[in-house]
């Protein structure tokens, strides 16, 4: 599948936030966003105001780099929050959070949702002893998502399980360092997600 092979951190400039794309170097002093927070480009200092479709063209982007998803799969998710139950924009962003490589990123298996991918891509992970290497997988209340016993020397993901103190692990996730395994204890809510995200914009948007 395609992916955005550019330097990341002109995303995060671009959105005019912090997207934690480069795992423990966001939290740095050396972070591009922190340093030159105006967009990338010879005329990146002057944002002028954004039209109503701007603005909601810009919170899409913003949720769909963030998640690190193209635009054929992000539609297809909103879709399928459209056809639940519920206020569309929140379950599109619990949708999002239920990926298997969120999850894997938010356990603190991967420092950031790029290197959570590549992980389970590889088939370092097992949801309920079985092995995912699909990083769209769609986790349940209840499921166990374990780290293999092979892969558990990995460099990587032995010191970002060391500095996963610093972002925390979610209410709705149970983490078991020890064994290397996390359980969803629960489904996230719309009130688990910290991040500015006005949800509402993007639904507006594909409502056009």
């Amino acid at each position: 599948m395609a992916r955005y092979t550019e330097a990341v951190c002109r995303v995060c400039r671009r959105e005019n936030t912090k997207l934690f794309l480069k795992g423990d170097r966001c939290y740095a002093n050396k972070c591009a966003f922190e340093r030159r927070a105006q967009a990338p480009g010879q005329h990146g200092g002057r944002r002028g105001k954004l039209s109503d479709y701007g603005a909601q063209l810009r919170e899409k982007q913003k949720v769909k780099r963030t998640y690190g998803l193209l635009e054929k799969q992000f539609r297809s998710l909103f879709e399928k929050a459209e056809r639940q139950k519920g206020i569309t924009g929140a379950n599109l962003l619990i949708l999002l959070e239920k990926r298997l490589d969120n999850i894997v990123y938010r356990l603190g298996f991967a420092t950031s949702r790029n290197q959570a991918r590549q992980l389970v891509n590889h088939g370092h992970f097992l949801v309920n002893g079985r092995k995912v290497d699909i990083p769209s997988f769609l986790v349940k209340t209840g499921d166990l998502v374990s780290l293999r016993e092979k892969s558990r020397q990995n460099a990587y993901i032995q010191q970002s399980m060391e500095t996963v103190a610093r972002r925390g692990v979610p209410r709705w996730l149970e983490m078991d360092k020890a064994a290397f395994q996390g359980r969803v204890k629960e489904a996230p809510v719309r009130d688990d997600l910290t991040m500015p995200i006005s949800e509402q914009l993007i639904v507006e948007l594909y409502s056009k």
